[in-house]
């Protein structure tokens, strides 16, 4: 009942303003974003690549001014660069919104995100590393997968998100599940209409099984990304199944969420990534995950006073 208003206050400025301005919601999204600048993120990679790997994504989405999409590039070629120097480029990469890089200013949208996108992807690939494309609602799913396909001609290293509750997801991982291609499989986070998404736990819960199935059978690389005690156990005798070894497929979670686990895999020889958001837009971010399951708002109170 609460997921449909979490995710509209997502979107909300007074609830923006309410929540940034409360004591205990800023000590609870301390824990669980890095901070809002450089200096910030690159103190956390450090911490967490000691013994897992990382993604970085700048926060921000649905940016209807360039100024502020060039501004999200720049900060990207920014932390690529800084990782690269610190010499922390080999066990992190980024994940990066479309919507925050153009694709929805208008309809050039598409045109500037790819354009803004292959600038990320060239500055990756100067320090060697890696891009994922996040994925969002359902009505970005064609236009993101469309510059996926653009952008690996020249950079076949970028990745993509699936979403497990979008109908379509089972057709989307066979058509990405070749050679070459990363695929990171997530179960959602939007409040998607049942006409294009599972909306009962259950269903939701089957159809990540069978997407995760399609990639681990596939010549792809799957990274398993849920924190479900239960997926990632069915995720190890698929890849098993499948004659996988621990660096042809990965497991992610979000910084701050179930560390002893996370260290846990990492020490069995598992390849371990964490999902770390910086920067100031970080109220979109921190609303969708309450909204995934508002019990979070009691699990994210309860981890303030456990790192487990």
């Amino acid at each position: 009942m609460l997921r449909k208003p979490l995710l509209l206050a997502a979107r909300s400025r007074a609830c923006r303003t309410v929540v940034e301005r409360t004591p205990l919601t800023r000590a609870m999204v301390d824990r669980f974003v890095a901070g809002e600048a450089l200096p910030d993120a690159l103190a956390a990679v450090e911490e967490v690549t000691r013994d897992r790997l990382v993604t970085l994504d700048f926060l921000g989405e649905d940016t209807s001014d360039l100024a502020q999409a060039e501004a999200t590039v720049t900060a990207y070629e920014d932390l690529l660069a800084a990782l690269g120097e610190a010499g922390l480029a080999d066990r992190a990469e980024v994940s990066v919104k479309l919507s925050a890089v153009g694709q929805f200013l208008g309809s050039d949208g598409e045109r500037i995100a790819l354009d803004n996108a292959r600038r990320i992807a060239e500055a990756a690939k100067a320090v060697g590393t890696t891009v994922t494309l996040d994925m969002e609602d359902h009505t970005t799913t064609d236009s993101t997968l469309g510059i996926l396909r653009e952008l690996r001609q020249d950079f076949p290293f970028v990745g993509a998100v699936l979403q497990a509750y979008l109908r379509r997801t089972e057709a989307d991982c066979r058509d990405l599940s070749g050679a070459g291609s990363r695929v990171r499989l997530c179960k959602g986070a939007y409040d998607e209409p049942e006409s294009v998404a599972y909306r009962d736990k259950h269903e939701v819960d089957r159809a990540y099984v069978r997407a995760l199935r399609i990639l681990m059978e596939g010549d792809g690389y799957p990274m398993v990304a849920s924190h479900d005690p239960r997926m990632i156990a069915i995720a190890g005798r698929l890849a098993a199944d499948n004659g996988r070894s621990a660096d042809d497929h990965e497991y992610q979670m979000l910084y701050g969420i179930r560390d002893e686990e996370q260290k846990r895999l990492a020490a069995e020889g598992k390849r371990m990534r964490v999902y770390i958001p910086y920067g100031t837009e970080w109220y979109g971010y921190y609303m969708r995950r309450l909204a995934e399951r508002p019990a979070n708002m009691l699990f994210f109170a309860r981890s303030l006073l456990t790192r487990g």
